[in-house]
């Protein structure tokens, strides 16, 4: 499996951190994998269409952030 370096902010970490502690991921590795996952899938389902994305410059990000929210993730 291909390995990814991020940098998070501290807030994100600390999120993470409690669902592990809280059982609810048996690490930080699966937890950051499958919370990833679900945040592509949402994406796909609810992100710009084909129409929208060239508005954006075909990267289906807007400037301030993902999907409009600055360090907030939509899921």
């Amino acid at each position: 499996m291909p390995k990814v370096e991020i940098t998070i902010p501290e807030h994100l970490e600390m999120q993470i951190a409690q669902m592990v502690e809280r059982g609810e991921f048996v690490n930080r590795e699966e937890a950051i994998e499958d919370l990833l996952s679900t945040g592509i899938k949402a994406y796909k389902t609810s992100g710009p269409s084909d129409e929208e994305e060239g508005a954006t410059g075909g990267t289906g990000f807007e400037d301030d952030g993902m999907m409009g929210h600055d360090d907030e993730y939509v899921f």
